[in-house]
């Protein structure tokens, strides 16, 4: 593991043999990834050209390795661009050639040279610090001992996955481990939450990049995570949305509603309280997602999604009305889909109301 590099992003861009056309065009790329107009190019490549880049420490505890599958197959920025260009990983175990007591040095190492600067990325949960210790250990060490001697002096942190930003599945009752997520323990640092089981590849690079550009974290809902990736809900991005809105639903996986591509609600799709960017910006290089390959959306960028009830049981319309409201009014599907619809329009306000959405002329002021 090597020392952060005193070069800019720019001129280590330029070692690595990126043409100032190509690194506009790179520029271009990195606007269209944090849901910015290409007039924003200009701006991105004037903050690229002065950044440096940042050392990343990857902490990975109680996970799956899902999260790091899933940054593995980011096409824009690649992988193999992100860590040799963008930024410094100096430590991930899955990631890195050093093993044993080396990678361990290489953490602290990493954390002495840069430190108030680096990042700190984490994926899984972590036991807290009322549990058994021994539930979860790197090198001999607690996962809490680990995450709080490393994020002391870290710039800020960013919880990837839903284990990392809302505990996930080892905090599905009964919780034998205690499990905890990072904002439960973090209170001192900037933490974003990532979450996604796993997160979309794009909206990880996507987090990293908008840091790189702008020296600090994006806009949060309240649940911290990025309204560019998660201010609006699956439900209203879905391309399926008007089959719902006609009151048009499959009521099994092979029937002839399901086969025309008609809504998932009632097999029980979370899209209507499920708030990223799945519909937008897919899957496997912008191929597919899950609600187009015929399933329905399970809700896994949610807290608690693992205890919110069945997969395939619909949702007790979030939209402000309980499960007898909607089968009063739904005697007809029509009326069903049509009032679903209107509840689903004043949810979006009232969203829209208290997310408090950023445009591109506010995001241009702050450049």
């Amino acid at each position: 593991m090597r020392k952060r590099s005193d070069k800019t992003l720019g001129e280590s861009l330029r070692d690595h043999g990126l043409s100032r056309r190509g690194f506009l065009k790179l520029c271009a790329a990195t606007a269209s990834l944090m849901a910015l107009p290409p007039s924003m190019a200009p701006a991105i490549a004037a903050a690229l050209e002065q950044a440096r880049r940042p050392s990343v420490i990857w902490l990975s505890f109680q996970e799956c390795t899902g999260c790091t599958e899933s940054l593995t197959r980011a096409h824009a920025p690649t992988l193999e661009d992100l860590i040799l260009d963008f930024i410094s990983l100096d430590y991930h175990h899955t990631l890195q050639a050093a093993s044993g007591e080396a990678a361990e040095a290489a953490r602290l190492q990493a954390m002495d040279e840069n430190r108030g600067q680096y990042l700190v990325i984490v994926d899984g949960s972590i036991p807290g610090p009322d549990a058994n210790p021994g539930f979860s250990t790197v090198a001999g060490h607690s996962n809490y001992s680990i995450l709080m001697e490393t994020v002391e002096h870290a710039a800020a942190v960013i919880a990837v996955g839903t284990c990392a930003a809302f505990g996930g599945l080892p905090q599905a009752r009964p919780n034998p481990t205690g499990a905890m997520s990072v904002m439960d323990l973090v209170r001192d640092k900037p933490v974003i939450n990532v979450p996604g089981c796993p997160p979309i590849p794009m909206v990880i690079t996507g987090v990293i990049a908008h840091y790189l550009v702008f020296g600090r974290l994006p806009e949060l809902d309240g649940y911290g995570r990025p309204l560019a990736f998660y201010g609006q809900s699956i439900h209203d991005r879905c391309y399926r949305r008007p089959f719902y809105d006609k009151g048009l639903f499959a009521e099994s996986f092979d029937d002839e509603g399901a086969k025309q591509g008609w809504c998932l609600y009632r097999l029980g799709c979370k899209g209507p309280t499920t708030y990223n960017a799945c519909a937008t910006m897919k899957w496997n290089d912008g191929t597919s997602w899950p609600v187009e390959a015929g399933h329905p959306c399970l809700g896994c960028s949610e807290p608690q999604f693992w205890d919110a009830g069945g997969f395939y049981e619909p949702v007790s319309v979030p939209l402000t009305l309980g499960p007898a409201t909607l089968l009063g009014a739904g005697a007809a599907s029509a009326v069903v889909g049509g009032g679903l619809a209107a509840l689903s329009r004043k949810k979006g306000r009232d969203a829209a109301a208290t997310r408090q959405p950023v445009t591109v002329d506010e995001l241009e002021q702050k450049l």
